[in-house]
């Protein structure tokens, strides 16, 4: 049995002069709106680009250690994940090492589609 794709659709709409914006978390699942660019501008930053191909080619065990293969501190790092958990592009899981907890964080899409609808 073959895995299914998982992908993020972001559609962008023209209303009056302003952009709309309509993400849906998986293909035909609405999840939210929100109006204008300033968000899909911050997913769609290059550091989140390395971010998400370091997990993707990695595989962190935590994002201490993202952070750490990133040369980022770990704030910023955290900052970054919880905003692309926010919108459905990273999970995190909990894993327990000794009496200790780390999340690790895991891509969940593996596609994007923008569309822009005039």
């Amino acid at each position: 049995m073959t895995e299914k794709s998982k992908v993020r659709e972001i559609t962008i709409i023209d209303e009056g002069g302003t952009f709309d914006v309509i993400m849906r978390r998986f293909t035909g699942e609405r999840d939210f709106d929100f109006e204008g660019l300033t968000q899909l501008r911050r997913i769609l930053s290059n550091g989140k680009a390395k971010l998400i191909y370091t997990i993707k080619k990695k595989n962190p065990g935590s994002i201490y250690g993202l952070a750490k293969m990133l040369g980022r501190d770990f704030k910023s790092v955290s900052d970054d994940v919880k905003l692309l958990e926010k919108f459905g592009f990273v999970d995190m899981i909990a894993e327990k090492s000794g009496k200790r907890e780390r999340l690790r964080p895991i891509l969940v899409v593996d596609s994007m589609h923008i569309h822009i609808k005039l």
